[in-house]
Formats: C-alpha cells, structure tokens, sequence
C-alpha cells in the first residue's frame, strides 16, 4: 500500500511539473512585480465574504448528510458540523488520504456502521455531480449565460461538454434506480463473474455496489429526495457566489465574470484537483489559471495571482478553523485518515 501510494505521488508530482513548466514556458514574459502587485490591490471585504459563502457551503453539506442520516439515527445540524469542517480539513492538508474521516467521524459520533456512512458518501458524489448538471444545464441554454464568454469559439465545447456531463448523470441516475431495486442481486452476479480476478477486484466491486444501494436507502420519500436536491443545488450555487466575491475583489473588467460563466472555472478546478500534492494542491491551480487566461482574457500575472487566491478561499479557508475543533478532542489527522482506510478495507472484506 505504502509502496503503490509512494509510485501515485511521484507521477502526481511529475505531472504537475510538467503543467508549471509549460504554463510559465508559455508565458515567458511573466512579470512578477506586477503578480505581487495585483495581490497588494485586493478588496479584503470581497475576500472575507467568500470565505462566509464557503462556510455556509459546509453548513449546507452537514444538513444534507443530517437528512441522509435521518432513516438512521436522529443528528443535530449543530453536532454534524465539527466532523463535517475536521473531514474538509484533513481532505485539504492529506489529499485523497483525508477524503473517508469525514464519513469515518459522522460514524463514530452517531454510533452507525463506518460502511453506512460509506454508502451515504457515495450518494453524495451522485447528488454533487447531478447538481452541477443542472446548473451547467442552464448556463448552457440561458443565451446571457455561457454564450457570452469573451471567446465565443469555446462555447460549442464546453456546450459538449456539458451534454456529455448531463448525458453521464442521467445514466448514473437510471443506475441508480436499478440498483435500488435489484441491488444485491446485482453484487451477487458480480461477485461471482468476476471471482477469478485477483486481489478479490470481484468482491470489492460486489461491496460497492452494495454501499450505493445501503445509501440510496437513506432517502425516504420523494419529499426527501426534493428536499436534498435542493439542497445539492444551492451548495453549488453558493460555492458560485464564493468564486464570484473572488474575481470581483480585484475590481478589474476582466474578472467581472458572472456566476454562469464561473461555473467553467468551478469545473476546471474540479478537472485539476484530479492532480493535486497534500496541502500545496497544485492541479487545482493550474487548471483555474489556465482557464482565466486563455477563454477569459485575463493577463497571466492577474490570472496567477486569482488562480491561488479561489484554491486558498475555497479550498483552504476551512483549515484553522478544522485544526481548532480538532485540537480538544485530541484529534490526529494522519491517524484519523489510517483509521478512516482501515475501516473502509475492514468493511470491503467483511
């Protein structure tokens, strides 16, 4: 395990230097005086007002687990956010290591089964992504929206892109209903066509599908179902205003994007975090820079600077305080996220 995670950070790490060298190879003129200088000149109010969003962004993901968990164990919003922010801290300090201490610690304070939570953290991506669907979905049809970029010849792109995203959810949700109706016949046949396979790829497989079908479980009603896609909705709409109070504080045209336009920043970012190094991020960066600069017009060194800035207000901003709710109950990221792995492996095999 050690030897397979050592091999992922160093082609993560070789990949990244790859991007940096031929992002700043393409921009050879960059001046950093002026990137220093662009930073010297932000609204601090702006900044302050995107971290609140993305504090009430957190807010809004421990009600939708609440609501997961209810067909379980009644939670209190209150007691659902010091392991909703500690899991988002230890996800931005260790990377994909940190990504189960969130489900691991909702476990551990509501008594349910670590593999419960598990499955509601799978249902969660589902919910992420269809929310960022529908949104991309207006922006794609709204003609004020995406048609509107300063370079129009990108629009049919991200316009495919977007169908292939939509089209992808669709099949997801139609998954969905199908293993929610034949779940564990499904694990069944899976298990047992795919039992030659080592390293029992079969059985994991089998458990995965039964984890999304446990989580499915947690939504008790079509109220409740409308009720978290709601929700899924507004906690990327929100994460929207974040990004915009970002562009905005450098009070320049260029960065005067609207909320519809900054959803292709919010899906670069996505794309890019595919490629990131614990605490330092890297991927991220890279793509919102990338994307400012080439189908926003914005300069580089403003687009550098703006690239770090989203990373530290979106991504960052939750760890002092992450670090604060940890610290009584003497709780220890790296070991959280070692007991987090093992009880995910424990659940897989049992």
């Amino acid at each position: 395990m050690q030897n397979k995670r050592t091999l992922i950070t160093a082609v993560v790490v070789a990949l990244l230097g790859i991007l940096i060298y031929s992002q700043f190879r393409e921009w050879r003129d960059f001046e950093w005086d002026m990137f220093w200088a662009q930073i010297g000149k932000i609204d601090k109010i702006h900044i302050l007002y995107g971290v609140a969003l993305i504090y009430l962004h957190y807010g809004l993901r421990a009600l939708r687990w609440k609501i997961f968990l209810k067909p379980l164990k009644k939670t209190s919003w209150v007691g659902l956010m010091p392991p909703t922010l500690i899991g988002f801290t230890g996800l931005a300090l260790l990377g994909r290591p940190g990504e189960f201490i969130r489900p691991y610690l909702i476990a551990r304070q509501a008594k349910v089964s670590f593999s419960s939570q598990i499955a509601v953290w799978t249902v969660e991506r589902i919910f992420d992504l269809g929310a960022f669907a529908v949104l991309i979905a207006l922006a794609i049809f709204l003609p004020s929206a995406l048609q509107s970029i300063p370079h129009p010849e990108y629009y049919r792109q991200f316009r495919d892109a977007g169908f292939l995203l939509i089209a992808g959810v669709a099949g997801a949700a139609v998954g969905a209903v199908i293993v929610s109706k034949s779940g564990e016949s499904i694990a069944t046949w899976i298990e047992s066509r795919f039992s030659h396979l080592p390293s029992g790829f079969g059985h994991r497989l089998a458990q995965k599908v039964r984890e999304f079908g446990m989580g499915l479980n947690t939504i008790h009603g079509p109220m409740s179902l409308l009720l978290l896609a709601v929700l899924s909705i507004g906690i990327w709409y929100v994460t929207g205003l974040a990004y915009q109070e970002v562009t905005h504080s450098y009070g320049v045209d260029a960065l005067e994007i609207p909320v519809s336009q900054l959803l292709i920043l919010m899906g670069a970012s996505m794309a890019g975090s595919m490629l990131q190094l614990p605490a330092v991020g890297g991927g991220s960066q890279m793509a919102t820079i990338a994307t400012l600069s080439s189908v926003f017009d914005v300069p580089p060194e403003m687009a550098a600077s703006c690239g770090i800035l989203l990373w530290l207000v979106t991504f960052a901003a939750v760890v002092p305080l992450g670090l604060a709710l940890a610290h009584p109950e003497r709780l220890l990221l790296r070991t959280l996220s070692a007991e987090s792995q093992q009880a995910e492996e424990k659940a897989i095999s049992d």
